[in-house]
């Protein structure tokens, strides 16, 4: 039996797909780098292949033997200042996944885009497969770095590369060791967040979305994407539910999105002074105004495609999170 590489092995979305796929009896390789963090992926029986989706030769090396490739690799940030080597990674490292694929004769590649490279509805329905990308004007470089990286995709298929799209909504759940969708829950437990604003998000549950890339290795159709959402919810929702679980704070007032951009335009501000990391920053920010909604009946309809109600999504990271020492 031929092994099935995961890039991003190590990461949040990587990790937990490469543990499943290991315990469904695959042979399960994974490409990080040399210095990445293993504390998601753990002491599971995965073989480790040293490299960077940046390099054309640790790809070869990686890919070489398998006839399926996960492709999960890239970097989230909304910070400017890392903006270049998140385009290098998202984007150059998509492309050359997809031709090292096509030129070792890969069976199957199932590559994790996002919501992010997906379109928004101006009427605020939930938005679909075939809602076209218009989110340009807003400057947003991790939603352009993805939707530039599916294009990359798109490109392979129309070479005869057997590839289909996954375009996950925020994750949450347990082995999010970096907080990027959990980063919602230590806010509200932290008595960070004590307020809302105007607009909405959809938040789906890790093991749907694993569950949701397993079904697209046997059922999902060459040359399709599917989104693989959670519930759709105004921040309000999100917030109040968030600390119901987790005991933090209800959201007593609406922040007007100005005062939202003038405390981000701050953060990053001090940033810069300072060197580190801004808490909040304009790009996270932008469009935070619209319903961020979507539907996943394409994916219910041809992967079944099932999801975890938000309150129980939240309880189960929570727990992950107090049992592992990370809150």
């Amino acid at each position: 039996m031929s092994a099935i590489l995961v890039t991003g092995g190590t990461g949040f979305i990587g990790s937990s797909l490469a543990i499943a796929l290991h315990q469904k009896g695959h042979d399960v390789r994974i490409l990080r780098r040399e210095h990445s963090d293993l504390r998601a992926i753990g002491s599971t029986n995965v073989e480790h292949c040293i490299g960077d989706v940046r390099d054309r030769e640790s790809l070869r090396k990686a890919i070489s033997g398998c006839s399926v490739v996960f492709h999960t690799a890239a970097v989230i940030s909304h910070w400017r200042k890392e903006r270049e080597l998140m385009f290098e990674t998202n984007i150059v490292g998509t492309k050359n996944v997809v031709d090292t694929c096509l030129e070792l004769g890969v069976h199957r590649l199932v590559y994790t885009s996002s919501v992010s490279a997906v379109g928004f509805r101006s009427d605020g329905k939930p938005a679909d497969e075939t809602t076209e990308f218009n989110w340009g004007p807003y400057d947003i470089g991790y939603r352009i770095s993805k939707s530039r990286a599916e294009q990359e995709v798109w490109h392979g298929i129309k070479k005869g590369l057997p590839a289909v799209i996954l375009n996950p909504a925020t994750v949450i759940g347990p082995r999010d060791i970096h907080f990027h969708g959990g980063q919602i829950i230590r806010d509200v437990l932290r008595k960070r967040i004590f307020y809302y604003t105007k607009g909405g998000m959809n938040i789906v549950y890790i093991d749907d979305v694993v569950s949701g890339h397993l079904a697209a290795l046997d059922r999902g159709r060459i040359g399709e994407r599917y989104i693989l959402a959670g519930e759709n919810l105004t921040y309000k929702e999100v917030f109040t539910t968030t600390a119901e679980v987790v005991g933090g704070i209800r959201p007593f007032f609406r922040l007007p999105i100005p005062v939202v951009r003038f405390i981000a335009a701050g953060a990053e501000a001090v940033s810069m002074l300072t060197g580190s990391h801004p808490w909040v920053s304009q790009e996270l920010v932008a469009g935070m105004e619209v319903q961020n909604w979507f539907s996943s009946e394409k994916a219910r309809r041809e992967l079944a495609y099932t999801t975890t109600p938000f309150r129980q999504a939240v309880g189960h990271t929570f727990d992950w999170y107090r049992n592992h020492g990370f809150l």
